[in-house]
């Protein structure tokens, strides 16, 4: 399993792109660099956590999207549906109303994603062994993060299956006498979850037949419903959960099915705040942390197309119209598939890939190490990304690794040619000898 085999989703567009940084000071892992005035974007640091998306003001940044054509290939078409996607409607569009469109345009079977949480408390689930805190693997942009900037928490993983993979799996089963090809297709509100479904050797590329965007099939709900005035409450029934499994993509909503102390913390700049915190401090009084790259949780997806605020109103509303208790009928169609699904309730152990260190090798790691800090004392510090990196140290990590110059900085420059601008900056000197300047 290499880094070059990971598959990114998120995307510059080079022609649209006008070099603003919006994108580079937003970027939560420094994964993002501005050279000849365009964005790019480094593999090795991208989560596909959709920051950057959300605010560049020239929608110079995309999502990969296949199209919905795809379900043409399959005579049985299931949507693995997460709740976030049936709050993306308005009041005025009932949960039934979606549903009966989403057969309209297509599908021939729908489950909903947050299903597999009740069927991990039907097979009372067990975690494997663990370390403290136990961190949910619910969110793969955190997931990622810590596989490459936090390998020491890798450890730290829940590698029980997200609810998600679960309901592929059981819906599988459920349906493996149907006579022709079967189809299982994932509604996703985030690219990282098209990024992980698009990597060859990944779970979700072994479960699911295809993905599709979440503001693609909002569309293809609303223009179906508009055509069709027939679709009414009542004709569909709403795929059965329960009420804390409703609520689990939510910020708090796993804390639920966990004893012990627990922390949820949502956006994932305060992710980060936290996990640099648990790295560097032992915290053994907490048994499970929910982490979320989204505000609000998965309801805050960049590719949702409501407010989040109002989308999670709706489904703890929702919630409250749903029973303490899984209903017999789904609790005995879970138990007919057991078998299966307690032979892929865990997930073999997560790997770290440290793609932040300066290099693999130790002695070289350790040289380019003296390099960054020798920049740094020459850097200004002011972090003003003029350069083309986010921050004076990043542009450090980038000289030290060949990947740009001192001369980049354009404050050093600037004191050198103005003398009236170093008198406001400070007159500190960058040394006489300019092919020196990116030497220890």
């Amino acid at each position: 399993m290499t880094e070059m085999s990971f598959h990114h989703a998120i995307k510059v567009i080079p022609s649209a792109c006008k070099g603003c940084t919006h994108c580079m000071k937003q970027c939560p892992t420094q994964a993002i660099r501005v050279r000849y005035g365009k964005a790019e974007i480094d593999g090795q640091r991208c989560i596909d956590c959709g920051q950057c998306m959300a605010v560049c003001p020239n929608s110079a940044i995309k999502v990969e999207e296949d199209p919905f054509k795809q379900l043409e290939n399959y005579d049985f078409r299931v949507a693995i549906v997460p709740a976030a996607f049936f709050a993306q409607f308005p009041d005025t569009i009932s949960d039934a109303q979606v549903l009966g469109a989403l057969y309209g345009i297509g599908f021939t079977h729908i489950y909903l994603a947050e299903t597999g949480v009740d069927i991990l408390s039907v097979l009372h689930a067990k975690q494997p062994s663990y370390e403290l805190p136990m961190i949910s693997n619910f969110c793969p942009a955190v997931q990622r993060l810590i596989q490459i900037r936090f390998p020491l928490l890798v450890d730290n993983l829940s590698r029980l299956r997200p609810p998600a993979q679960i309901t592929a799996i059981f819906a599988r089963s459920e349906l493996s006498s149907l006579p022709s090809l079967l189809g299982i297709f994932y509604i996703t509100p985030c690219a990282a979850k098209i990024a992980q479904f698009k990597t060859e050797w990944s779970e979700e590329h072994r479960l699911f037949d295809g993905i599709i965007n979440a503001n693609t099939l909002y569309n293809l709900v609303r223009s179906y419903l508009s055509s069709n005035e027939k679709v009414q409450d009542g004709t569909f029934t709403f795929p059965g959960c329960t009420k804390s499994a409703l609520l689990w993509s939510l910020v708090r909503g796993q804390i639920s099915s966990y004893e012990g102390r627990s922390l949820a913390v949502d956006e994932m700049h305060n992710v980060i705040e936290f996990l640099e915190i648990l790295e560097d401090e032992e915290q053994s009084n907490l048994h499970f942390l929910e982490l979320d790259a989204c505000a609000e949780g998965c309801v805050g997806g960049r590719l949702n197309v409501r407010n989040r605020f109002l989308a999670s109103e709706r489904i703890k509303h929702s919630s409250q119209q749903l029973p303490i208790v899984l209903a017999d009928e789904l609790q005995q169609r879970i138990l007919d598939q057991q078998t299966l699904l307690r032979n892929n309730l865990v997930l073999p152990p997560f790997e770290t890939n440290p793609s932040l260190s300066l290099d693999t090798n130790h002695s070289k790691a350790l040289y380019k190490l003296s390099k960054v800090n020798a920049m740094l004392q020459r850097l200004p510090g002011i972090d003003c990304g003029l350069c083309g990196s986010p921050s004076c140290e990043s542009l450090a990590e980038d000289i030290a690794q060949n990947k740009a110059s001192l001369r980049q900085c354009a404050v050093l420059k600037a004191r050198e040619d103005s003398q009236p601008l170093a008198r406001i900056w400070g007159g500190i000197s960058t040394g006489a000898d300019e092919s020196k300047d990116d030497q220890v």
